[in-house]
């Protein structure tokens, strides 16, 4: 996630984080579990961490004095160094040497993919006034999106697998969705909501028809079974465990019930906080704020809930 300066940007991630706190509460005793595990067998010396490539985790040096300060008053002054250090980047890119990472965690990214769908980028195929997959969407573009995740997941496994020892673990968290059709209400509401918002400015002229014909995410949520089999098809890891977590957007805020308004403000400045960078680089900046309003209005008139569905799991590097 891009953090830029401004307090309405800061309040724009602090509701988005919410959400990833959330989930995160939800996963930890399944993260714990697999930290216990590994630490029963061997201690790994270091943690990895990876994230999106346009997070340049200045907020996590940021932190890290509190972190030593919190370490010595957990555990002494004889607790040992903690080395911090940054590797440049994407996951679906080799990160690490090989069989050196004994705990991989990979928390709500791996439904970004690495690129849009190259035949939507060729334009074989068209997906005309929409940025994602939506009810009218052919088969055609179905089935390039569900590829393009397929080519990254499988990426994915096997860079990962080539830098886990033996018996090394690794959590994966992402969105999903329960069902096997991938233009459910499930995992495609919101951004059809969001595209709705944009053919408003494309209606009043803020924006070029053209711009919004050619713009896409680089998102998909898979079916959980399909992630199954994925990891299978793989062979590299086995799977120990896999939850699935239902997370409406309301209890994200300490379980508290709000009127439809009020939600609709939360889910269009966290879409806001995670979305910015990308739209502001495709259609501009001065259109954001017209835009997420518009969003929010949009949200706000639609019955339907919004939930989080997203899958959690827990693997170890076979032999």
């Amino acid at each position: 996630m891009a953090v830029v300066g401004g307090e309405a940007v800061e309040e724009d991630v602090a509701v988005a984080a919410m959400v990833v706190a959330a989930l995160l509460s939800k996963s930890m005793p399944l993260l714990e579990q697999a930290v216990l595990d590994l630490c029963c067998t061997t201690l790994p010396e270091s943690v990895a961490i990876a994230d999106l490539g346009w997070n340049d985790f200045n907020a996590v040096f940021k932190s890290l004095p509190t972190f030593h300060e919190k370490m010595k008053e957990e555990n002494g002054e004889e607790f040992g160094p903690c080395h911090v250090a940054a590797v440049p980047g994407s996951f679906y890119h080799k990160l690490f040497p090989s069989r050196r990472l004994h705990f991989v965690h990979s928390s709500c990214s791996l439904h970004w993919l690495s690129q849009v769908p190259p035949e939507l980028l060729n334009k074989q195929i068209t997906n005309k006034g929409k940025i994602y997959l939506s009810k009218t969407s052919s088969p055609a573009l179905i089935d390039a999106y569900a590829s393009q995740f397929q080519r990254d997941f499988s990426l994915f496994l096997k860079l990962r697998s080539e830098e886990t020892v033996p018996g090394g673990r690794m959590v994966l968290s992402l969105m999903a969705r329960r069902t096997p059709d991938p233009v459910s209400d499930e995992s495609c509401l919101l951004w059809d909501l969001l595209a709705q918002a944009l053919q408003g400015l494309v209606s009043e002229g803020l924006i070029a028809e053209e711009k919004l014909d050619s713009y896409n995410a680089p998102y998909y949520q898979p079916y959980t079974e399909d992630l199954e089999t994925g990891i299978e098809n793989d062979g590299s890891f086995s799977i120990n465990g896999l939850e699935i977590m239902v997370l409406p957007w309301d209890s994200a805020s300490g379980g508290q019930n709000y009127d439809r308004p009020t939600t609709a403000q939360k889910i269009a400045k966290s879409m806001k906080a995670v979305q910015e960078p990308m739209l502001a680089s495709h259609f501009g900046a001065e259109i954001m704020d017209p835009l997420f309003k518009r969003l929010m209005e949009i949200i706000a008139a639609d019955t339907r809930e919004v939930e989080h569905v997203s899958v959690l799991v827990s693997m170890t590097r076979k032999a």
